[in-house]
């Protein structure tokens, strides 16, 4: 049906042009915006803003496919994003993920999970799900995370991600590393998931992941508000650990989990890298091809 805004009151050329977004002609255009009614010019207003915001997250997601573009253009097409989340935290594991997204799929909104509040996360990882090639979520363990040191664990975590995908990647790209003892040609990204949409897709299912884990946790050991803070060091966490002491998911080689049984620091440094390190490929995986089940064990 044809716009005409003179014929219409303003509630209805709100439901039409914002609320369903019905396309606005160059006529129908030009006759809002000699329309002599002020509710008839700011509907005209409101369009205009939600274009000029499709145009800058338009050139937000190309911009975010620098890295990607570059290797579709050398034929490289099945694209493997990898980052990590719980680097900091006193519990729980660190979670990575790898997500291989089709060159059609742009997200809107899609960007470092950081960014991004609870709901936001969660629409874009149910997103990503749904459209990826193939995504995998593995996981490095409290008592991994102790033995390896988290730099190292938080590797084994991107290492079962990679090898949990349901199709095989060409080329990795991962954030500010290179993933070990995988075949597969990558690169490392400064901040890169702020930098790449496949990165950025990585790190929101990684941090949806283990956000999921750490509500469970609360359930499992409550008193603790992981649910709440996730494991990382709050004020109530830590009140939580003097209180109750540690559970079996607190990393034992954190500072303040130390403390709380009472011994010294251990690791002089928690993050260290260790350029010959591998760890085990078994175990820790989840993940599946678009439009199948996420099934598995994790650690």
């Amino acid at each position: 049906m044809t716009l005409d805004p003179a014929a219409l009151p303003v509630s209805e050329l709100k439901r039409r042009l914002l609320d369903e977004g019905e396309p606005l002609g160059a006529e129908a255009e030009a006759a809002l915006r000699s329309d002599r009614r002020a509710g008839a010019r700011a509907v005209l207003a409101a369009v205009e803003r939600r274009r000029a915001a499709n145009r800058a997250e338009g050139q937000r997601l190309r911009r975010l496919l620098e890295f990607e573009t570059v290797l579709w253009h050398k034929g490289v097409d099945r694209i493997g994003g990898v980052d990590e989340a719980g680097v900091g935290p006193l519990a729980g594991p660190v979670v990575a993920a790898a997500v291989i997204l089709p060159k059609f799929l742009r997200p809107r909104g899609l960007d470092d999970s950081k960014k991004l509040d609870e709901p936001a996360r969660d629409r874009l990882a149910a997103e990503v799900k749904a459209g990826a090639l193939a995504w995998a979520v593995g996981q490095a363990s409290p008592g991994e995370v102790d033995a390896l040191n988290v730099y190292r664990a938080g590797l084994l975590a991107m290492r079962r991600a990679v090898e949990g995908l349901s199709v095989a990647p060409q080329y990795l790209l991962v954030d500010a590393r290179r993933v070990p003892g995988v075949r597969v040609p990558q690169q490392g990204i400064v901040k890169g998931d702020a930098r790449s949409l496949s990165i950025a897709a990585a790190s929101v299912l990684a941090k949806t992941a283990r956000d999921a884990l750490m509500v469970e946790a609360e359930a499992r050991w409550p008193g603790y508000g992981f649910a709440r803070h996730k494991g990382y060091g709050a004020p109530e966490h830590l009140a939580a650990l003097r209180r109750l002491g540690p559970c079996p998911i607190h990393r034992r080689s954190y500072a303040p989990v130390r403390q709380a049984l009472g011994l010294e620091p251990e690791q002089g440094d928690l993050f260290a890298p260790s350029p010959g390190a591998r760890g085990g490929a078994s175990g820790g995986a989840t993940g599946r091809r678009a439009g199948g089940r996420a099934d598995g064990a994790g650690d």
